[in-house]
């Protein structure tokens, strides 16, 4: 019934709830914060973890439960039959826009272990949110240019080194690791600057996916390949917001992880190249899915 509210009434409405979600879920989730930095006791904090998560697959849950009652989106998921809450995932997706993290939230909660995300730096700053993430245990990343990097050698490999510190975390607790391969957002000027040879996706980044293959170890049960298409195109989180979103298609896959995937991305260049060679296969099968997908959805009639 919201939906069909006019969009000056609607928009407002909905911003207003989702702050209130915010507020409603923050509060509590920095108070068990500051009991788990506080108390030494290791049951406590452990308590005290599972209850953090618990807060924010609430939150999640609201935020799903608001975007269903003001939008109108036609959801098509495939892949999601025996996925498991005490499963440990990588998630590897291809990457549009900010709206992928709801997609992902609303695809994922509550059906394998919380999601966590490799987030810039510079997001710890955002009011509310950064320090919820921070709370949650999301990986935060300083990420150095090419050129910063040339001028201060001695910051090579920082970001390796906090991927390794999270992941040790990671592998005493169940955890889904979200990672975005190719890195960046796709954008038609990003594709053409790389000369990608996908014609719906970036080139992928293969060190990052090896990093935290090799600090998680055996504890990584399973790979999900994850595929969302927007048949209308791109969309920010507006468009989410204002209910100009009328289509979303994710696609799932579960993966093993061969053995051969685990070992040292910078000392070993066999194991460099095999890497590389795995996900650059990936990453044509998700661009060939992709098309498949679009072109299900154009031939689907309108109101499917």
């Amino acid at each position: 019934m919201l939906a069909k509210l006019p969009g000056p009434i609607r928009i407002p409405l909905a911003m207003l709830l989702l702050a209130i979600n915010i507020l409603l879920h923050v509060l509590p989730l920095f108070a068990l914060t500051l009991a788990k930095l506080v108390v030494p006791a290791r049951v406590v904090r452990q308590a005290c973890s599972r209850a953090l998560v618990a807060i924010a697959e609430s939150w999640i849950g609201v935020n799903n439960f608001l975007f269903g009652l003001f939008t109108r989106i036609r959801w098509q998921v495939e892949g999601l039959a025996g996925l498991r809450r005490d499963g440990n995932y990588l998630v590897l997706c291809n990457h549009q826009s900010w709206v992928d993290i709801p997609v992902l939230q609303k695809v994922f909660n509550r059906r394998v272990p919380f999601l966590r995300f490799f987030l810039k730096q510079e997001l710890i700053w955002v009011p509310l949110l950064g320090p919820a993430w921070w709370a949650l245990d999301f990986p935060f990343m300083k990420r150095y240019s090419r050129e910063t990097l040339l001028k201060h050698p001695e910051l090579q490999g920082r970001d390796r080194e906090a991927t390794r510190r999270a992941c040790a975390k990671f592998r005493h607790m169940p955890v889904s690791v979200m990672n975005f391969v190719e890195g960046t957002r796709f954008t038609p000027a990003k594709h053409d600057a790389q000369s990608s040879p996908y014609r719906h996706l970036l080139r992928p980044r293969a060190g990052g996916l090896a990093f935290v293959l090799d600090a998680m170890g055996d504890a990584l049960h399973a790979v999900l390949d994850v595929t969302i298409v927007y048949p209308e195109g791109r969309r920010t989180m507006m468009d989410l917001i204002a209910g100009r979103v009328h289509d979303i298609r994710v696609h799932v896959r579960e993966l093993p992880i061969d053995s051969g995937l685990v070992g040292s991305y910078d000392d070993d260049a066999a194991f460099r190249g095999r890497v590389k060679q795995w996900v650059n296969g990936l990453w044509r099968e998700k661009d060939e899915r992709i098309a498949r997908m679009l072109m299900a959805a154009d031939a689907a009639p309108t109101g499917e």
